[in-house]
């Protein structure tokens, strides 16, 4: 099926689309070609009809002619009618002429155009009779467009399929803008397939419509497949262009270079982009206050720029301008919009301050600080309350010793002079300062001075301002130890006025060791007591009093009398240091070190020494060696115990003065001293025992031999007895044993029986005490008790048995072996 268009009615023939032709030629290029557009019979005035494409042909070309007065093309290709045209049937075309050919080669151009339009027309009509006889089911494009005025249903094409020539074919179509949103915008007639559009249609809301074609026979079958039909909307330009905002503001500075971007403004166009109908030109229509122009704004872009440096803020600050945008490319048909432009002044630090006078003078009292005596005012054109408003202050001259500052007072920008310094009379009555003022903003103009200066003169005026205690800090120099009542020259205040110290009393206000006093006309000072240099109060070397000194009309001053003490050799070198450990395990020897309070010229070198005769005990046991001028190196001798020690130590300076020291001396097991400070409570102390406890110690050991001779004296005797056993019962008792037997002098002692064992005899004593014996085998105690006997028993090896008695009866001694043997009390039993 294929578009085909209704003959053999006169009604039709209006509606028919007709072939507009369009020859664009070049002088420069080969490129340009002739374009078929298919338009409706009926054109109004501006109306585009369509676009070619001019790109190749542009090279050379600087204007664009028409040979129909009736159309009208622009630079990009937009053709648009100039009045309202009724076309016939006939097909219509017109010749595009560029402005670079010359008369002879247009008048060429044409007669080939009219040739090769002759030669176009017949080759068309045979193509139309091939068209006839080979038509197809396939998509043509449709356009319509936007706004149309009618007359609605307006026809746009006529779809048909090959099969009509056999069958009774209906068509159909379906999409949007016929089922579906806009509905019912277009139809098709089913037996002729005449498509057709029911009212305008807006661009920008609906672009373009993509519908599908049917075509069915009558009972139902469908010969083709659905044929898609794209229907495009024209564009017509009847949106305005708009501003992206109504006032646009922008700042840009004063005295700024030519050619300065203060901006840019921006419009948009709903029209279809990339057309004239949105090709936006920007330009200024106004400009407020209507000086000579001084903004220019670029076509476009919209971007706004400055033409002239000349801009003055303090002249004017403020510009309006009036812009527009329109489309069409600016051409006079095409919809415009106009805005406003705010631009702002900017200031820049293009005017100096300036002192409204040249000169000032003031005058102030001596003696006085911290008081405001004058304000100097300045001018100033730039922005109130900016850095290139705002004034610095400088006194460049006459303030060498600082009696002066000037501020500035951020309200009122004056310059506000203050004394600092207390200004004498006496010795100057006028000064001259020389002031400058720049602003905060460095200057705009280089080139020219950036400071304006003025003078200002200060008269002092005298005033009774009492003595003066100058200096403030005087000194006098007495020997240390001086005798009392010894005078010294003191301190000396005067008058400002009479220069003399006439008339001035004096007072002494403090003196912390009340060493002096003070004369109350002359000022001199009286020694009360001797100086002590090594006092706390001293100061290297200075002890202070401060003097009130006081006129008649009671007005004062207070000064410092520094008496320097000149030191006198009156104090002995001594050793801070008075404990000493010496970690004996490690170490053999400490240093110590003196030093003197006196002045370096009366001490070092000093000389140690152990006081204490050649033969004295400290000189056995300790060592002093001489490490430097102050210190020294104590070691002791021989091996000595641990334990504390006194050692004294004489330290003498260079003019013989010498202290002895008493050094406490820690001889500590220890590595290092922290471990003997820790342990120091446990060290042992020498014993020294007195007169009644050696008498005492004494008495004890002769009544100690006393006991023993007796004991030895009864034990004699008991052995100088007969025996009571015979050898061979004795014999009997004697067990063979293996076990070693103790020492000589070995003691036992077993719940209440003591065993002595004393060489190779044996000695007992009745009750308590009971003997062991020995002689090269196993020994034996035997516990007696209620008349039986407890004993061992060995089954091999000697073995000796001493039975104990207690009490009276009979005591039985046995052996292993079953033998019995009665002793009388206290009797001892015993066998080699």
């Amino acid at each position: 099926m294929a578009v085909a268009r209704p003959t053999g009615s006169a009604s039709g023939a209006l509606c028919w689309q007709l072939l507009l032709t369009l020859a664009i030629l070049t002088f420069a290029c080969d490129a340009c070609k002739t374009v078929t557009l298919h338009v409706p019979s009926k054109l109004d005035a501006v109306k585009y009809i369509g676009r070619v494409n001019l790109k190749e042909c542009f090279k050379s070309a600087n204007l664009i002619h028409s040979s129909d007065p009736d159309f009208q093309i622009l630079e990009d290709g937009s053709v648009y009618t100039t009045n309202a045209i009724l076309l016939s049937s006939a097909k219509r075309s017109f010749t595009v002429l560029l402005s670079n050919t010359d008369t002879q080669e247009e008048k060429k151009i044409l007669v080939l155009l009219e040739q090769q339009t002759k030669v176009l027309r017949k080759r068309r009509s045979q193509e139309k009779v091939l068209i006839r006889a080979k038509r197809r089911w396939a998509p043509i494009p449709c356009s319509v467009s936007e706004n149309s005025l009618g007359p609605f249903p307006l026809f746009l094409q006529q779809i048909q399929s090959d099969t009509a020539q056999n069958y009774t074919i209906y068509y159909s179509i379906s999409g949007p803008g016929v089922d579906k949103e806009p509905l019912n915008l277009f139809y098709v007639e089913r037996d002729t397939g005449n498509l057709f559009c029911t009212r305008p249609v807006d661009r920008e809301k609906y672009p373009s419509f993509e519908l599908v074609a049917f075509a069915t026979t009558k009972d139902g079958y469908t010969p083709e497949f659905p044929l898609p039909l794209l229907i495009r909307i024209e564009d017509e330009n009847d949106n305005f262009p708009i501003f992206t905002e109504t006032t646009y503001i922008f700042n840009v500075s004063e005295n700024c270079r030519v050619g300065t971007t203060v901006g840019q403004v921006c419009a948009t166009d709903k029209d279809e982009p990339d057309t004239l109908h949105t090709r936006l030109m920007y330009s200024i229509i106004e400009q407020l206050p209507a000086s000579r122009t001084l903004f220019f704004m670029q076509p476009a872009t919209g971007v706004i720029t400055t033409t002239s440096s000349q801009l003055d803020r303090e002249v004017t600050d403020k510009y309006q301008l009036k812009i527009k945008v329109q489309d069409m490319d600016g051409q006079y048909f095409g919809l415009q919009t106009t805005a406003t432009c705010i631009i702002n002044i900017g200031d820049v630090n293009d005017n100096l301050p300036t002192f409204n006078r040249l000169s000032y003078e003031t005058s102030v009292e001596e003696n006085i600080i911290d008081v405001e005596i004058l304000r100097v005012a300045v001018t100033d054109k730039d922005l109130i309350n900016t850095a290139n408003w705002r004034a610095n202050y400088t006194i460049l001259k006459g303030n060498e010793n600082g009696n002066f500052k000037i501020v500035t007072d951020p309200k009122t920008n004056e310059g506000v002079l203050y004394v600092v310094k207390p200004l004498n009379y006496e010795e100057k009555q006028e000064m001259t300062l020389q002031i400058s003022v720049v602003n905060e903003a460095p200057n705009f103009a280089s080139s020219r001075s950036t400071m304006s200066m003025a003078t200002v003169t200060v008269n002092v005026q005298n005033q009774d301002e009492g003595p003066e205690c100058r200096p403030a800090v005087q000194i006098v120099r007495i020997k240390e130890n001086a005798p009392g009542s010894t005078k010294g020259i003191g301190y000396k205040a005067h008058d400002p006025e009479t220069n003399s110290s006439s008339g001035i009393r004096y007072k002494k206000l403090s003196d912390p060791e009340g060493w002096v006093s003070v004369d109350e006309n002359s000022g001199s000072i009286t020694i009360l007591r001797s100086l002590d240099r090594e006092a706390r109060t001293i100061r290297n070397g200075i002890y202070n009093i401060t003097i009130l000194a006081s006129d008649k009309g009671k007005r004062t001053c207070t000064g410092t009398l520094g008496i320097i003490l000149e030191d006198v050799n009156d104090n002995g070198p001594f050793i801070p240091q008075k404990t000493v450990i010496i970690c004996k395990t490690v170490m053999s020897s400490a240093e110590i070190v003196a030093v003197d309070p006196d002045e370096p010229i009366h001490g070092p070198p000093f000389d140690f020494s152990l006081e204490g005769v050649s033969d004295s005990e400290v000189l056995r046991m300790w060592r002093l060696t001489k490490i430097n001028d102050t210190a020294a190196r104590l070691s002791y001798l021989n091996d000595l115990q641990f334990g504390e020690y006194t050692v004294p130590v004489r330290v003498a300076d260079r003019l013989g003065q010498s202290l002895v020291t008493q050094l406490k001396v820690i001889l500590c097991d220890c590595v290092t001293q922290s471990d003997c400070d820790i342990r120091s409570s446990v060290i042992p102390r020498r014993l020294i025992l007195g007169k009644w406890a050696i008498l005492a110690i004494v008495l004890g050991i002769a009544l100690l031999f006393c006991v023993l001779f007796t004991l030895v004296c009864g034990a004699t005797g008991a052995a100088k007895k007969p025996k009571v056993f015979p050898d061979d019962l004795a014999q009997q008792n004697l067990i063979v044993s293996n076990t070693e037997a103790p020492g000589d002098d070995k003691v036992y002692s077993t719940n209440g029986f003591t065993t002595y064992t004393m060489g190779g005899s044996t000695q007992g004593i009745c009750s308590t005490l009971g003997s062991g014996v020995k002689n090269g085998g196993q020994e034996t105690i035997e516990m007696v008790k209620g008349g039986q006997t407890v004993e061992p028993c060995q089954e091999a090896g000697h073995h000796h048995t001493l039975g104990l008695c207690k009490g009276g009866g009979q005591h039985t001694l046995d052996s292993c072996r079953g033998g019995q043997v009665e002793a009388d009390n206290c009797r001892y039993a015993y066998s080699d």
